[in-house]
């Protein structure tokens, strides 16, 4: 393999990596109460003391401020695109982290390829989720994904 295509395969791998990891956090954080901030603090000092603990890169750091620092708007933006009756408590948490996550990188991660960012979503919902989740998530964000552009413009990073 040319070392052009092992690095970005390498790159795609650790950003799969910190996608999960940063769901699992998300996911953790809301289930205790906390600041995911606070939380992957915690990890950290976690992989001081023990080298086998799942490593937090920067990716999986960025992705957990990110939300919390734009969780409003990640969250209206999923609330708008919510169909069926349903609302953003009725979901289940997983699949809320994984669609704040996508939601994230399709407004304010420009170097993400939209189809990146929702493929990502719908494997981690066909992994950590419902046999139901990855067509819901997938309606949801294929909604957003044809308003991505325009959406991405117009919200300040």
């Amino acid at each position: 393999m040319p070392k052009a295509l092992s690095d970005l395969s390498k790159r795609a791998g650790s950003r799969r990596k910190a996608r999960r990891r940063a769901v699992e956090l998300l996911f953790e954080a809301e289930a205790r109460d906390l600041d995911p901030a606070e939380l992957a603090a915690e990890r950290s000092a976690e992989l001081v003391k023990d080298l086998s603990a799942p490593q937090l890169t920067p990716y999986a750091l960025l992705l957990l401020e990110g939300v919390r620092d734009n969780l409003d708007v990640v969250d209206q933006t999923i609330i708008d695109h919510l169909r069926g009756g349903w609302t953003l408590q009725r979901l289940p948490a997983v699949d809320r982290s994984i669609l704040r996550i996508a939601v994230w990188e399709l407004l304010f991660a420009t170097e993400v390829p939209t189809a990146v960012a929702v493929d990502e979503a719908l494997e981690l919902a066909k992994e950590l989720s419902t046999d139901d989740s990855p067509s819901f998530i997938n309606g949801v964000l294929g909604q957003l994904v044809a308003l991505a552009d325009q959406a991405r413009s117009s919200v300040e990073p």
